[in-house]
């Protein structure tokens, strides 16, 4: 369909383990260089172990290994270990192309036979080697008897080689106290991570290459926003490339712009395109709960004034004073009558500042703000009980 289009023989993002178009990184290349040492003679007969998240190409390395074995190595591979003990023996029988009929489903008779067969490959100067894809998806029954397999040995050497490829779980697992045994056999660990933004540009532009392409139909800023949203993992960049080469054909666009990845990502991705990490639960119910107790806190509260003695009904009942009352300051008396209602409060004569029923408020024109109220030695008292005082300006505030 798009292949003409842009000029290419074969898709080159396929999902499939071809090993025409495996691009090796350095982390690949250490990678295959692990799993090249565990058939040779430096693995000892230990375990050797390769994890990496999914789509980093575990498989595809396997693929690679494959095709590189030496004429002495004969591989046993297991691509479902979802099976129970004497199953995974049957499954390793039969790639090794056993005899096993009068022997199924016998434990004592499967491992009799396997054991004779390595022994006679050893007489032969064969190696064989045990390859368990997927190892996270093993019982740790199946675990146990696979560790219990690197016991036929003879007094110089192992006679199995076991590879374990699986995903971080398969760490976890390994590190469990129940398998410390197994995890003290395994000679060469390796963890496969994504790769980075150059060597994005650099796998994009291998496959393209060896699907026959003259020309990047991905521009620089597509490049980019593909890593971005891949992660860098192989099989999602093949994903959201793939779909990013049918979306260009369709709106006839030779070059492949970021807007088309992003559609591609939008369309291809199972899951919401994220572009911030979203908070962890936890703190987003602290952050609730904080605001209900900084709003509860805060919340006015009504100063309502306490009645000891009085009874409500009769109060209710009796009291006919308004609700606030004016102060008044008589002209001709220097004493302060509460309550005197009055049109406005009088703008002259001293007031009483302690009680505050009538305070002057041009008494003093230039009044300063930081101005404190003080007795004055001769005042009168008021209808309150308070002295009447005068306002003086403080010192030093």
């Amino acid at each position: 369909m798009y292949l003409e289009f842009y000029g290419l023989r074969e898709p080159p993002f396929s999902i499939t383990p071809d090993p025409r178009f495996v691009y090796l990184s350095e982390r690949h290349r250490d990678a295959l260089a692990h799993l090249l040492y565990g058939i040779g003679q430096g693995g000892g007969g230990g375990f050797v172990q390769l994890t990496g998240e999914v789509g980093t190409g575990k498989t595809t390395l396997c693929r690679l290994l494959l095709e590189q074995l030496p004429d002495n190595a004969r591989v046993a591979l297991v691509l479902n270990p979802k099976l129970s003990p004497v199953e995974l023996l049957e499954a390793i029988c039969e790639e090794l192309r056993l005899d096993i009929s009068g022997a199924h489903g016998s434990l004592k008779g499967l491992v009799d036979r396997l054991n004779a067969y390595l022994l006679d490959a050893y007489a032969q100067g064969l190696r064989i080697v045990l390859i368990i894809d997927e190892a996270q998806e093993l019982s740790r029954e199946a675990l146990e008897q696979v560790r219990l397999l690197t016991n036929l040995e003879t007094a110089t050497q192992k006679l199995l080689q076991i590879i374990l490829l699986g995903q971080p779980e398969l760490r976890d697992m390994l590190d469990s106290p129940d398998l410390r045994q197994l995890a003290q056999r395994i000679t060469a660990r390796y963890h496969l991570t994504p790769l980075s933004a150059e060597e994005t540009d650099a796998y994009v532009r291998h496959r393209l290459s060896v699907a026959g392409c003259a020309r990047q139909p991905f521009s620089k800023l597509a490049l980019r926003r593909l890593h971005n949203h891949s992660g860098g993992v192989p099989r999602l960049i093949n994903v959201i490339a793939e779909r990013a080469l049918i979306a260009g054909y369709a709106r006839e666009q030779n070059q492949i712009s970021e807007a088309l990845v992003e559609l591609a990502a939008r369309e291809a991705l199972s899951h919401p395109i994220r572009r911030l990490p979203m908070p962890e639960p936890g703190w987003v119910v602290a952050a609730i709960l904080a605001a209900i107790l900084l709003a509860f806190w805060f919340w006015p509260r009504s100063t309502a004034p306490e009645s000891e003695g009085i009874d409500p009904a009769a109060s209710v009942a009796t009291d006919t004073t308004p609700a606030r009352s004016v102060p008044y300051l008589d002209a001709e008396r220097s004493t302060c009558v509460w309550p005197r209602p009055g049109p406005r409060r009088p703008r002259h004569g001293t007031g009483c500042w302690r009680c505050g029923c009538c305070a002057p408020t041009r008494s003093t024109p230039n009044r300063p703000r930081n101005a404190r109220r003080r007795s004055s030695p001769g005042s009168t008292a008021c209808a309150r009980g308070a002295t009447s005082t005068s306002w003086r300006p403080s010192v030093g505030r």
